[in-house]
């Protein structure tokens, strides 16, 4: 990945974004985050930080840069309830913070995202969507929103901008915490992946830095599964 390169992360602060963004500032690109907390991300220099609420607040277009060369979009929701319990006002705000969030951000983010070199943007949906499990209903309507609005969009933006999707299994994060926070419910997690693991915040981070970069440039309107074995094994 070439040097001097600007990202701009959408929830960035915390879990796979914060991972992300150390990587790419490692590699001596500037990161640019909207999110709803800061965390120590004000503390970098090569990070400039603003609170952004995907659900509420109008995209702060004057903070951008007059050319990006990726955009991520982080924010997500893991809320898992039996289907005969669910609102539809929660199905629609699954997808509000899911995928109408990411179009927001695209839309007011596309300008700049035209003028960069090879520009890349990855989305995130989950193994939820291709392979089918119980109480995900909500979660999985919405993700399969975004895998479609993937391959719609790498094909309405190429060849300027690449557009790709990560979907993980259960990973490490602060988001996950309910689902992780005992050594029963972790080794239960763990034992339903091939790998026998969950994955880490790192290792989602390193697929998204591999999808913006010169490396992945002849890959465009894919999802990538990075869920330990889960969607092609049979554990």
């Amino acid at each position: 990945m070439e040097t001097g390169k600007t990202y701009l992360l959408i929830g960035g602060s915390h879990g796979i974004g914060r991972a992300l963004a150390q990587k790419l500032i490692a590699s001596g690109h500037r990161v640019i985050v909207l999110s709803r907390t800061a965390g120590d991300l004000p503390t970098i220099p090569q990070v400039s930080h603003y609170t952004y609420d995907v659900l509420q607040d109008t995209f702060p277009s004057e903070v951008l840069p007059p050319a990006l060369d990726g955009l991520v979009y982080l924010p997500g929701s893991i809320n898992l309830r039996g289907f005969a319990s669910i609102k539809p006002e929660q199905f629609r705000e699954e997808l509000e913070i899911n995928c109408i969030g990411a179009v927001r951000c695209i839309q007011a983010a596309l300008k700049a995202l035209k003028q960069g070199a090879g520009s890349s943007i990855v989305l995130f949906s989950t193994v939820a969507v291709g392979v089918g499990m119980p109480f995900h209903s909500s979660i999985a309507a919405a993700k399969g929103a975004v895998e479609g609005l993937t391959r719609a969009l790498a094909a309405e933006l190429a060849p300027t901008i690449r557009v790709n999707c990560i979907a993980p299994s259960l990973t490490d994060t602060p988001l996950a915490e309910k689902l992780l926070n005992t050594e029963e419910k972790r080794e239960a997690s763990a034992q339903r992946h091939p790998l026998k693991r969950v994955g880490s915040a790192d290792e989602l981070a390193a697929l998204a830095t591999f999808l913006l970069s010169e490396d992945a440039a002849w890959i465009t309107g894919q999802i990538l599964h990075a869920d330990g074995g889960m969607s092609a094994l049979k554990s």
